[in-house]
């Protein structure tokens, strides 16, 4: 299935050169008045191996069709991140080198799909939108509207996002999975 680079999301199968890779990460760039590209870091499945790789904007990637199952993440131990099953209560576990920036949005319960390729968990595929913490922000300016200003912010999960200065410790927000950016109050 071709979808364009732009649609690329961390934990997705993509076909590149002939061979699978996992998405590790992907940054979209817009260089002054060049034309935008996107900079993907992949991985090999089959070697294992890491590289970056610029895919133009409109280029056609082949997403590789690979069985998702809804899991539920569980915790992580260490660099192993575990995931479960509804229906059968089977449990699977992932390591952080195969996840990616994907870590970074994942909270304890949250739903989520994870790819199988030949009965191997290869990656999982984030939702859209996820809620997370404030544990740790500069405090709230009071008469603060929303602006063009931010200030960094630091999830539950150690993610740390650009908010608008009235959003203070404690508060939950959407954050979008794509871009890693602040969409809103929860």
């Amino acid at each position: 299935m071709a979808i364009p680079a732009t649609q690329m999301r961390p934990g997705m199968v993509i076909k590149h050169n002939d061979q699978l890779h996992s998405v590790f990460a992907v940054e979209h760039r817009t260089p002054g008045n060049l034309r935008a590209f996107i900079q993907a870091k992949l991985r090999n499945l089959r070697t294992g191996a890491m590289f970056e790789h610029r895919f133009r904007s409109g280029d056609a990637i082949e997403r590789v069709i690979v069985d998702e199952i809804r899991m539920e993440f569980l915790y992580n131990d260490g660099d192993d991140y575990y995931f479960m099953n509804g229906e059968n209560y089977e449990q699977t576990h992932l390591k952080r080198s195969t996840l990616g920036d994907a870590v970074e949005y994942l909270t304890p319960n949250l739903e989520i799909s994870v790819s199988f390729f030949d009965g191997v968990a290869v990656g999982i595929e984030l939702p859209g939108i996820v809620e997370m913490t404030i544990v740790s922000t500069e405090p709230g300016i009071k008469s603060a509207t929303a602006s063009s200003v931010t200030k960094p912010a630091t999830t539950e999960t150690g993610l740390v996002v650009q908010v608008p200065p009235f959003i203070n410790e404690g508060e939950r927000i959407r954050i979008d999975t794509a871009e890693g950016a602040y969409l809103g109050r929860a």
